[in-house]
């Protein structure tokens, strides 16, 4: 199975104009690339281009002091580009062409199979990378004893940090999925709470009202800087460490979220959203984007993979408008919140009865009915809120016992 790890480099001040040099160059050989693939009539294959590396070394000194693998993934990263542009014209989209990469826009060089190694240096692990050194490394997590390093990505963020993704593979069996799964959940996500699922259990959405208000005061003071003056700069950097508290928090939430439901349950069934088309909708598109239905979803399912779940994500069409006790259709607006069925007498918040019928649909999908109780049998009639803060330690067996010991208090 293939994973990625991330950690936090700390280069000296020597290491880090060392890091930029490099950084840099594969800049400017990506945009010499570029342009070359533009004047050409013919675009050569990749491994052509990437042939034609020594030639350039030749009348071009400053490509002969970065590692050759790393100039190679240079030239592939404009092909990966190019593929990308591709699809998304052959998907019907109004597309232009590649630009020239700006130092803003270019952070990061990859070290592929080879040219790197984690060592052990007078009792604290450094990154050693060919023809840069040997960079402090924090490693908060010990990567799998029978992992195998296949690619290392260091890149400078906004905020001035940089860190290394470690691109690995763990060499073990991928656990097999229970043919007839007992713990089953279906999830329901919105806006108001974040999940709501058929074990009766609602968690909020995550509070982040004083990180954004934080990261809009910034902005604001950034727009009265002249652009490109030292002030202007140094508050750019501002920016960029509000933007990062922000996109830690809320990472670190869905991480928990979506670890929680992959271990606790054979079988997790979920709305197969288009995250970004909700998002691209009119109307309330910050909230949408802010909830990150389509992260949570993907770390969802690669998560389960891992840990021998099924995840079944299933059509979404009617499941809020559809009974989940009787299965006859009721329409209502956004702003009801209750479901209250004119024909079985059925009643369930709206998202408890959109999460039931994921739930039936996902084990349909599978070909496995469900023993349990009905809806109706298991409906509460009490509020089962938990709060986002309860989402406590990834994996942790004790979310189930703290959730139920909050509604009883």
């Amino acid at each position: 199975m293939k994973y990625n790890y991330k950690y936090r480099l700390n280069p000296t001040e020597a290491l880090t104009e060392t890091l930029l040099y490099h950084v840099d160059t594969c800049r400017q050989l990506y945009n010499h690339v570029l342009y070359k693939l533009n004047e050409a009539d013919d675009i050569p294959a990749r491994y052509e281009a990437q042939g034609r590396l020594p030639d350039l070394k030749s009348w071009w000194d400053d490509l002969g002091n970065v590692y050759s693998k790393v100039l190679q993934m240079a030239v592939k990263r404009v092909y990966d580009n190019l593929s990308t542009l591709k699809a998304q014209k052959e998907n019907g989209r109004a597309v232009g062409m590649l630009k020239w990469k700006p130092p803003r826009e270019y952070r990061s060089l990859t070290y592929n199979q080879s040219g790197f190694e984690l060592k052990n240096t007078s009792g604290r692990p450094v990154l050693w990378l060919s023809k840069i050194g040997e960079i402090p490394i924090h490693l908060h997590r010990d990567i799998p004893e029978n992992a195998t390093i296949k690619q290392v990505t260091v890149k400078q963020e906004p905020t001035g940090e940089w860190y290394a993704t470690f691109g690995i593979d763990v060499d073990e069996a991928t656990p097999e999925k229970p043919e007839r799964p007992e713990q089953v959940v279906g999830i329901d996500v919105g806006i108001l709470k974040y999940a709501h699922d058929t074990d009766g259990y609602a968690i909020e959405s995550p509070d982040f009202s004083e990180e954004r208000e934080r990261l809009e005061r910034a902005q604001r003071d950034l727009s009265r800087k002249q652009h490109g003056s030292a002030n202007w700069e140094k508050q750019l950097r501002v920016v960029a460490d509000c933007y990062a508290d922000l996109k830690r928090k809320r990472r670190d939430f869905l991480h928990k979220l979506s670890n929680y439901y992959a271990t606790e349950y054979d079988l997790v069934a979920v709305e197969d959203l288009d995250a970004k088309g909700l998002v691209e909708l009119p109307g309330n598109s910050r909230n949408r984007a802010g909830a990150a239905w389509g992260t949570f979803l993907r770390m969802l399912e690669y998560k389960c993979e891992r840990e021998g779940t099924h995840f079944v994500a299933v059509d979404p069409k009617d499941t809020t408008k559809e009974c989940a006790s009787c299965g006859v259709k009721t329409d209502k607006p956004l702003w009801v919140r209750e479901h209250s069925c004119p024909s079985c007498g059925f009643e369930a918040d709206r998202d408890a009865n959109a999460a039931w019928n994921i739930l039936s649909r996902g084990l349909g999908k599978v070909g496995v009915v469900h023993s349990e109780s009905t809806p109706v049998e298991t409906a509460l009639p009490v509020d089962t809120s938990v709060s986002a803060k309860r989402v406590v330690e990834a994996g942790s067996p004790t979310l189930k016992e703290r959730t139920a010991s909050a509604v009883s208090e």
